[in-house]
């Protein structure tokens, strides 16, 4: 009998794993993190958003998981992926790559913590009830974008004195693009300008969409910031200079890539910001009382090599406000 209660007992110690290494594993929390495009195009803003982590404590591999899924330009793509982390029942869902993510991570449940990062008003779009105090299961930073059009316009007539016609290029598939196209052309007329609109949702349609404004012969363009776009830069920049065309951007990754200039806030530290947020949730605070992020730190960046390509020459004046000066 006592060798039948041995080997019983020996035979339960196989089969149940160790409670300390169990209770271990159970301990480790899982985040989701949906975007709207791909990993390699965002890889540099993942590396912000680990930063961020690292920061509060946390690091992937040894006291986080992390589950990446992304739409790849695909917008319609979110609700599943966004349903999809749901399930795994991860601690917090970041939403990042604009509104079409956080609108489907907040369709997506009602309770998980969620982080955004975003460009519209987020009280608008119904993820809050507040910049203050958000008052339910979504918090996050908004990007000023739009409201920053009129600011990118003026220094683009820095660099182009003479400049009367102006092309917006926009995505009708992004939320709020009417709204945000509207308020583009409203800043160009009080800037004197004219401002012609050309859409595109796919890689095809950035080609065709050039190939029409070799025709209309605008002075210069705006391209209108979106998570496509980005992940696009590279085909974008090229058709640019292929066409003789002066841009500004949202994002310096644009002018890194060999655009003309940009003005806006700095992607990786925005990423980190949502990385911060996102680890003292995991920390115990709560999303409903951690106001929304707004960062305020912008930087101008031109890159003198393509304004020389281009044959233009570019103002001390609008040297001595760049940030960055790339050669």
């Amino acid at each position: 009998m006592k060798r039948r209660r041995f080997l019983a007992l020996l035979g339960s110690s196989i089969a149940a794993p160790p409670l300390a290494s169990h209770a271990q594993q159970q301990s480790t929390p899982v985040i989701g993190f949906l975007n709207t495009q791909d990993a390699k195009a965002f890889s540099v803003f993942v590396d912000g958003f680990r930063r961020g982590l690292q920061e509060t404590g946390f690091s992937e591999g040894r006291n986080l998981g992390i589950e990446f899924r992304w739409a790849e330009g695909r917008y319609e793509r979110l609700p599943a992926l966004a349903a999809e982390l749901v399930a795994r029942n991860v601690s917090v869902l970041v939403s990042t790559g604009g509104e079409p993510a956080a609108l489907a991570a907040k369709a997506a449940t009602s309770t998980t913590p969620i982080v955004f990062l975003i460009a519209g008003d987020p009280v608008r779009l119904g993820l809050t009830s507040a910049f203050n105090r958000p008052g339910g299961n979504a918090t996050g930073a908004v990007l000023l974008t739009t409201a920053l059009e009129p600011k990118r316009i003026g220094l683009l007539r820095d660099m182009l004195p003479n400049s009367r016609r102006l092309a917006l290029l926009a995505n009708p598939t992004f939320p709020d693009s009417e709204l945000r196209q509207r308020q583009t052309i409203e800043a160009a007329r009080s800037n004197g300008q004219e401002i012609v609109v050309v859409t595109a949702s796919t890689e095809g349609d950035i080609d065709k969409r050039f190939a029409e404004l070799a025709g209309l012969r605008p002075d210069a363009m705006l391209v209108a910031a979106d998570p496509f776009f980005n992940s696009r830069r590279n085909q974008i920049v090229a058709l640019a200079a292929r066409y003789g065309l002066p841009a500004m951007y949202e994002w310096r990754e644009f002018v890194t890539a060999g655009g003309l200039m940009s003005y806006g806030t700095q992607l990786p530290d925005s990423f980190r910001m949502v990385g911060q947020y996102t680890g003292r949730i995991l920390k115990g605070e709560k999303p409903s009382e951690m106001p929304v992020l707004q960062p305020t730190k912008f930087e101008l960046v031109v890159n003198m090599k393509t304004a020389r390509a281009l044959g233009l020459s570019v103002p001390v004046t609008l040297l001595g406000q760049a940030d960055d000066v790339i050669e």
